[in-house]
């Protein structure tokens, strides 16, 4: 049995703001998703978001597996890579910020996702999420680097609190803020019908995962699933900027592929 793929995306600026610090991207070929949240100032955040998602993408275009740096010791391939490539983007980010004068201060979240051998590992930092779709159940992957969730974590606040809270949007991990600041990594195997999410805050914060799994599960396809989500999302206040990914995993009988739904 064969493992192919099918992905459908798509971000939104929103009802409220002027520009889209929000950027996605994937490649197919090389099983990789990206989806990031800028920040900064519209010009700054949307240049941040834009260098971790291409700087991402081409790294895993460019690398050959086997030259990968080991950075984590006794670390699976698939998270070594993943993470140098995080790395390489926050790097990035820092390179540009200190060479632009109108750039201090940027910063992006990410949540990155790759396919390979019949596994995805999974990496994040700061407060977009990820969701796997399994056997009818939505469960969330990420835990989110931001100020009301880590006291959440501590029993300061309810999660109900921290939906409420005016804090929502202090992050306390991005990529762009420091000179090490590397992802939550986590790795696993596939199955045929798994559906991950990749999202950022301007869904989440309008949609809840209930509503997130009916949308899902009700959708006829990928591309409809993914622009119920990110309408709904809209409809409801559209405050931010609103982009997601979904990515299925098909079973084929013949022969190894990547199939796009876009």
């Amino acid at each position: 049995m064969h493992l192919g793929l099918e992905v459908a995306g798509r971000s939104e600026v929103g009802k409220v703001r002027l520009s889209n610090e929000d950027s996605y991207g994937f490649d197919l070929k090389h099983g990789v998703f990206v989806v990031c949240d800028g920040m900064g100032g519209h010009a700054a955040g949307e240049v941040a978001s834009k260098l971790a998602v291409e700087t991402v993408l081409s790294y895993f275009r460019d690398q050959e597996p086997l030259a990968a740096d080991a950075t984590l010791v006794d670390a699976p391939l698939g998270a070594q890579m993943l993470s140098d490539a995080v790395n390489k983007a926050n790097e990035t980010i820092l390179e540009y910020a200190e060479g632009h004068s109108g750039a201090s201060g940027m910063g992006t979240t990410l949540v990155a996702a790759r396919f390979s051998d019949g596994r995805f590992t999974i990496a994040h930092i700061g407060d977009s999420r990820i969701y796997l779709m399994r056997n009818g159940s939505l469960v969330q992957l990420t835990e989110d680097h931001s100020l009301v969730m880590e006291q959440v974590r501590r029993g300061i606040m309810t999660v109900e609190e921290a939906k409420k809270s005016t804090a929502q949007h202090i992050i306390t991990r991005a990529l762009g803020t420091e000179d090490n600041s590397p992802p939550d990594l986590a790795e696993f195997p596939a199955e045929p019908g798994d559906t991950l999410l990749l999202t950022t805050d301007g869904v989440l914060r309008h949609i809840e995962d209930g509503r997130m799994h009916d949308i899902i599960a009700a959708a006829p396809s990928l591309k409809a699933a993914c622009d119920t989500l990110i309408d709904s999302a809209i409809d409801a206040g559209g405050e931010d900027n609103a982009t997601c990914i979904l990515v299925r995993v098909k079973r084929e009988e013949s022969s190894p592929g990547l199939i796009s739904s876009n």
